[in-house]
């Protein structure tokens, strides 16, 4: 836990990812820092032209993103809506309608909070890829080395319950 409750922006250590040419981003873990358990609140920031995740939902998780400077774009559902400095989006948990990505649309970074419940498990879609994440152990915004289930899997349709029992 934190042994002093403010966290500056500007002081956190950020951790960079990267995957394929489109997706690139840095993240602060605020809440960690600062001992919260049940509120997940990080600092993204996005170089020009990238996204930071796939388009997905959240079934147990809900999320607010808070753009703090420099412009871009939350893919909401099948809509898609620009992002300015000060905007906050609401993406709650639900189906595919609910699945969001931000990406950076200028010329300079997109620096935004990304704030959520940290329920888990957790189940996330990923529409474009057909895809179905399954979390447990840590919930999304939480540490991934203290997750006991973390699964990816196709979305390939219903698999009788009883399949492979004996």
């Amino acid at each position: 836990m934190a042994n002093y409750p403010i966290i500056n922006l500007e002081e956190l250590e950020l951790v960079a990812h990267e995957a394929g040419e489109n997706f690139e981003a840095s993240f602060g873990l605020i809440s960690k820092e600062a001992g919260t358990k049940h509120l997940g609140v990080r600092l993204t920031v996005l170089p020009p032209g990238k996204k930071a995740w796939p388009h997905h939902n959240h079934h147990g998780n809900d999320e607010v993103f808070v753009v703090l400077e420099g412009v871009g774009e939350l893919r909401y559902g099948e809509q898609r809506y620009p992002l300015k400095k000060h905007d906050a989006a609401s993406c709650p948990a639900g189906g595919r309608e609910t699945a969001h990505q931000i990406m950076n649309t200028g010329k300079e970074d997109l620096k935004f909070l990304a704030i959520s419940s940290m329920r888990e498990p957790d189940i996330t879609e990923y529409p474009d890829s057909e895809k179905l994440g399954l979390i447990a152990g840590s919930a999304p915004g939480g540490n991934p080395k203290e997750r006991t289930i973390t699964a990816f899997v196709e979305n390939a349709g219903d698999v009788d319950y009883w399949k492979g029992e004996d």
